[in-house]
């Protein structure tokens, strides 16, 4: 019989769409994919100091575009930008402040200068945010999120798995779009 706990399904959302729709059509991704912008004025991971954005967040050579407040509109994003979110904000966040992982942010995480490093860093906090989860059992799900989630600090830890499986869904299928936009624009020399 198939597992049936919450904890199962919780996980095995985020891992179907990981292992049927995301995670395979990153595979191939270029770096002229990686860091191409689309439109004028994009937000992307640049090499430290070539950056226009109110702030380049990073611990090392590369840093992110960002600004805080966000303006309104937002600016696009990058493939590069949207990983680096993804894989910043989204997991490896959650992951220092509920699995264990060394505690880091957008000022101090080293951002990837080529796609291939963005993808190993996008599968490591891929795979230690599943496992946190799934260590988590039924139980765990109940737990309220505390004070490093802020607001929700009171929500179960389901409603942050839940929050993060639509965040990672969406924002993956954002670059699987922002890829068939590469490959059905170039041009030869372009």
């Amino acid at each position: 019989m198939t597992d049936q706990t919450w904890n199962h399904q919780l996980r095995d959302q985020l891992t179907w769409h990981w292992d049927h729709q995301l995670r395979k059509r990153l595979d191939g991704l270029t770096d002229d994919e990686y860091f191409r912008e689309p439109v004028p004025g994009a937000w992307n991971v640049r090499p430290r100091g070539t950056g226009t954005a109110p702030v380049q967040a990073g611990g090392a050579a590369m840093t992110i575009d960002f600004a805080f407040p966000p303006p309104d509109p937002a600016p696009f994003t990058t493939i590069a930008w949207r990983l680096g979110h993804v894989i910043v904000g989204v997991l490896a966040m959650r992951n220092a402040s509920h699995f264990g992982r060394p505690a880091t942010d957008y000022q101090s995480f080293e951002y990837a200068a080529t796609a291939a490093e963005a993808l190993a860093q996008l599968d490591a906090e891929y795979a230690t945010w599943t496992a946190g989860v799934e260590s988590l059992g039924e139980e765990g799900l109940t737990r309220p999120c505390g004070p490093a989630e802020g607001p929700y600090a009171d929500w179960p830890l389901s409603a942050l798995v839940l929050h993060i499986n639509r965040e990672v869904i969406h924002h993956l299928a954002e670059v699987c779009l922002l890829r068939d936009l590469y490959l059905h624009t170039r041009r030869e020399g372009s």
